[in-house]
């Protein structure tokens, strides 16, 4: 019935973002996605505490924080397989089940070596993947016009980041770390539960295609420039999501309760303006918004290498996730543009790049740490990255707005 309600005011064609798609299915994408999120980075909050039980070392303790966000990575493209085979809903309540039962399981044995963080890890990856799923569940039902902001709110789950950061390091010192991971699973069930109520499949859904088909966007150099933006942009901020409490605890000496709070604060800046991002290149076009991230990005981890004082590297943390999550909505202005009609493989694929430069920045700050004893050289390496990935947007922006930059009336 709520299919056919929407389906009528869709075929109204009014210009109305909210009267423009399925609202409940927008809300129950947002609501599995921060979920989601908030046990992707888990081991971030929780890494002081682990490290401690279980002797971990600095290199250690950036693979364990990273090893989520690399399984997310790799399971993100199999998402976005589903997704195109199966449907986003089904999709998303296998991957929700997975991640309970891994959490649970967890809780139940224990995690009592670095090896079972790694396992967990890789479980939890399965979170990190729903990014594929929230994303073209939401997407397919909104009109070009609006897919930045339809996007944009969808992503916003990332900021489940924040309650990880502000919760975790407060339950696992009420209750132990462990315990954590099967306080988790609460809210995890309350969600699947509204999302079987809530979500629906949108009727536009295509028709399935051969493998061969579903790794044709693979062939486009523009599937490639989106990828490395995204592994820029989304890369920084979950890599950043998942580090800032070791960096906070091992670099200013905070308890890790009160580095949970800093990175909170940092996260909650990333996370807000997703939905502007998206809003903000609907208005003035994906490569202009995308070209200001990359500046700011740049400096500002360039400032955060050299500074003093937490005051001074909580403001430029601040700056840097303002302009990564802006960047993250606007990449997914792009994305729906080009690839409209395989929009769940390239989130896949998409998605997929973002989590490998979340892994990269978050293993190579703790192998810095070990090797130089300072997170400074993975901090200059990846603002050095955006960089690069400006220049890169400089080469393509023009051939990119010529060949299909008006499509829909939409501006890149």
């Amino acid at each position: 019935m709520a299919t056919t309600f929407w389906n009528r005011e869709q075929g109204r064609q009014q210009d109305g973002f909210w009267s423009s798609g399925h609202v409940p299915t927008l809300i129950a994408a947002f609501l599995y996605f921060d979920l989601a999120f908030m046990v992707w980075v888990l081991l971030g909050p929780l890494a002081p505490e682990i490290a401690k039980t279980l002797a971990l070392t600095p290199a250690e303790k950036g693979l364990m924080v990273a090893t989520p966000t690399l399984a997310g990575a790799v399971l993100r493209v199999v998402n976005g397989l589903l997704v195109d085979r199966i449907g986003p809903k089904r999709s998303g309540t296998i991957s929700q089940i997975i991640v309970i039962a891994g959490l649970l399981t967890a809780w139940l044995a224990g995690v009592t070596s670095f090896a079972g963080t790694l396992a967990l890890g890789v479980i939890l990856g399965f979170a990190g993947a729903s990014f594929a799923i929230a994303l073209p569940l939401a997407s397919r039902w909104y009109p070009p016009q609006h897919q930045g902001k339809a996007m944009g709110i969808a992503g916003m789950g990332n900021s489940g980041t924040v309650l990880a950061a502000l919760f975790a390091p407060l339950l696992a010192k009420a209750f132990g770390w462990n315990a954590v991971l099967g306080l988790a699973c609460i809210p995890l069930v309350l969600v699947l539960i509204a999302y079987q109520l809530m979500a629906r499949d949108a009727p536009n859904r295509p028709a399935p295609k051969s493998l061969a088909e579903y790794l044709h966007p693979l062939k486009s150099g523009d599937a490639w420039w989106l990828m490395g933006f995204y592994a820029v942009t989304f890369g920084g901020f979950v890599g950043l999501a998942a580090s800032l409490p070791i960096y906070f605890t091992d670099r200013f000496g905070l308890t890790p309760v009160a580095a949970g709070y800093c990175t909170a604060a940092c996260v909650f800046a990333g996370s807000l303006v997703r939905p502007l991002g998206g809003a903000i290149a609907d208005r003035v076009g994906g490569v202009k918004a995308l070209t200001g991230v990359f500046a700011a990005a740049a400096l500002a981890l360039v400032a955060v290498s050299m500074a003093p004082t937490l005051v001074i590297a909580m403001a430029m943390f601040v700056l840097a996730m303002l302009a990564l999550g802006i960047g993250n909505g606007s990449v997914f202005q792009l994305v729906p543009q080009r690839f409209a009609e395989e929009i769940g493989v390239m989130t896949g694929l998409v998605g997929m790049a973002g989590g490998v430069g979340g892994f990269y920045l978050a293993s190579s700050l703790g192998i810095a740490k070990q090797l130089t004893g300072s997170f400074a050289p993975g901090f200059l390496i990846f603002a050095g990255l955006a960089v690069i990935a400006g220049l890169g947007l400089l080469i393509v922006k023009h051939s990119w707005r010529r060949r299909w930059g008006t499509a829909a009336g939409v501006r890149i």
